[in-house]
């Protein structure tokens, strides 16, 4: 069964910092990219952070480099997304999907990935 299940969201003020987990069913976690994505009101999905699997290399969207830390626990089964001086416009709800293709498409690509879950909101005021 392909399942992922978002938590650690929250609300904060500006310049707070949010931990994201995720945790991923077996075979969710055996794929060879996962990704974290967030999708404001109004607006299409976008891609945060990437990691792949084989050698932990990560892609970041500009937006949140040197912000946002993408990273995996493999003892405790869970990706996690650590996130720091935080912005009224990261304000979004927050989905990790495993890539549903090839290593090729361990990229930015909300539709390259799969398997969405519920997300969790994360709000930021000013």
């Amino acid at each position: 069964e392909v399942q992922v299940v978002e938590s650690g969201g929250g609300s904060v003020e500006a310049g707070g910092s949010l931990r994201l987990s995720c945790a991923a069913s077996e075979y969710t976690r055996s794929r060879i990219c996962m990704g974290w994505f967030r999708q404001a009101p109004g607006k299409e999905r976008e891609g945060v952070a990437v990691i792949y699997t084989d050698d932990d290399s990560t892609v970041y969207a500009d937006s949140v480099k040197g912000r946002f830390t993408i990273s995996r626990d493999n003892a405790k089964n869970t990706l996690s997304l650590e996130m720091n001086s935080l912005k009224p416009e990261d304000t979004a709800m927050y989905y990790c999907a495993p890539v549903v293709g090839s290593a090729s498409w361990c990229i930015l690509n909300p539709g390259n990935f799969g398997y969405w879950g519920q997300g969790t909101q994360v709000t930021v005021s000013s």
